[in-house]
């Protein structure tokens, strides 16, 4: 039995590919059982520390710190840890970030239940899984990113970017990574560089470009968030 962390701040999610992950009892393979779930990061690395499970299948996109951040801190815990980043997003800068972050597979959220059973059952066996179509990076050598590029950010970088691009606060940021403020002014500063911006409306509209910040984030004239 492959014993299975689910990590998605949408319960229904969660509860939807639980079923399907269980019922799934393949006559030659392992049977999978999900033995825990969480609804936010810091949940997630306390549900990973409590039942140290075989796989473990991080949503990218939550609430507070993001998926990218728990997957590094499991990471670091536990370096055989096998986990699955499992995202909407479809674009390879995100790709790119959860397998800096030491991710075993990306699996995106359109697709088939299947895929996903797939996913589990490979990176419990060691291997990678990846849901076709996507554009992948090389696993190997990378070429060096273009300057001015978001591939050039470390994942921590990445993280940053985004929630400037977001909005928040430089204190909120520190909040919600559980950073120093020093420290992401740090981040916040190395992020201009390497992006070649000078202004935080300019790192929005490269957050834009590169696919980072998704535009149906910012309202119609009129609507609110």
């Amino acid at each position: 039995m492959i014993r299975v962390l689910l990590v998605d701040d949408h319960a229904v999610v969660r509860a939807g590919y639980r079923r399907y992950l269980e019922q799934v009892q393949g006559e030659h393979a392992e049977g999978v059982q999900v033995v825990a779930e969480a609804g936010s990061a810091g949940q997630g690395y306390a549900a990973y520390c409590q039942s140290q499970p075989d796989v473990s299948v991080v949503d990218l996109s939550m609430p507070g710190a993001s998926g990218v951040q728990l997957i590094q801190r499991i990471l670091a815990r536990d370096p055989q840890a096998r986990v699955l980043a499992f995202s909407m997003h479809e674009q390879a800068l995100f790709v790119q970030q959860a397998i800096a972050a030491g991710a075993c597979g990306y699996i995106t959220k359109n697709s088939a239940g299947e895929a996903l059973v797939e996913a589990v059952r490979a990176a419990h066996a060691g291997g990678r899984f990846f849901s076709p179509g996507l554009a992948l990076p090389s696993l190997a050598a990378q070429p060096l990113p273009e300057a001015g590029s978001a591939d050039a950010l470390s994942a921590r970088e990445f993280e940053v970017f985004r929630l400037i691009a977001r909005g928040l606060t430089l204190g909120e940021i520190a909040d919600t990574l559980h950073l120093s403020s020093k420290t992401v002014a740090n981040h916040q500063t190395r992020i201009k560089e390497k992006l070649g911006v000078r202004t935080t409306a300019a790192l929005v509209h490269r957050a834009l470009q590169s696919g980072a910040l998704d535009r149906e984030f910012f309202p119609r004239q009129g609507e609110a968030r």
